[in-house]
Order: C-alpha cells, then sequence, then structure tokens
C-alpha cells in the first residue's frame, strides 16, 4: 500500500541558459505543492502505513530551507527546475522518512516531476 502527505511552499528561481527572452530565466515564483509518498503495510494495531503527523515532523524542517526562499541559492539544489527539486526533496527526505517511494512536485497547476530514487545508488530499475 502507498499512503502520501502533502506539502505547499512558496520560492522564487530563475533557470540559467535559455534562450533570450525564456519567461522562466527572469526572476519569477511559484506555490509549489509536493506529495510525499510512502510504502508500507498497514500495522495490525493501528491500522496505519504510517502516522502523517509523523512524516509532517519530519518533512518540516526541510520544507523551512524552501519555504520563501530563492531557490537559485539553496545549497544542494543545482539547478533550480521543478526535476532537480524533486530529486532534492528525495536525497534530503529519503533519510529521515523509512518507506519513502516517490516524491511528486507541481509547479503550476498543469505541471511537474515525479522522483523514485531511481538514479540512487542501488536502485533497481
Amino acid at each position: 500500500m502507498e499512503i502520501f502527505k502533502e506539502f505547499r511552499f512558496e520560492a522564487a528561481h530563475r533557470l540559467e541558459g535559455l534562450p533570450e527572452g525564456h519567461p522562466c530565466g527572469r526572476l519569477h515564483g511559484h506555490s509549489y505543492r509536493v506529495r510525499v509518498f510512502v510504502r508500507g503495510l498497514p500495522d495490525p494495531k493501528s491500522g496505519w502505513v504510517r502516522d502523517f503527523a509523523d512524516i509532517k515532523a519530519a518533512a518540516a524542517p526541510v520544507f523551512a530551507r524552501l519555504d520563501h526562499a530563492f531557490l537559485n541559492e539553496v545549497e544542494g539544489l543545482g539547478p533550480s527546475t521543478c526535476e532537480h527539486i524533486a530529486v532534492y526533496l528525495w536525497r534530503q527526505l529519503r533519510p529521515r522518512i523509512s518507506g519513502l517511494s516517490a516524491v511528486e512536485v507541481w509547479e503550476t497547476a498543469t505541471a511537474g516531476a515525479i522522483y523514485r530514487g531511481e538514479d540512487e545508488p542501488g536502485a533497481v530499475g
């Protein structure tokens, strides 16, 4: 079974190396929506795969670093694309949340990225 907890953060960025006049090359911001997915079996006693409050508490420091930040200055993020944000969040959350199975990042209502750790050392696939 897989569960998810949704988070939101506001941040600004600009992308480098784009053609002249591309709107993403200008400083702009997004209201990001993130879903953190956790895979596991429900506990026979509680009935939960994981307590949503525990996921929220584990993720809070990570999202605090991104909220109202200039993403180009976040150490370890790299290019502040939606794809890189998903990988960054995976790498930050993986040690904090056992059973992490995917990170889904929406930068607009119609565009986003999903990362399942497929490029990580030891990944199967």
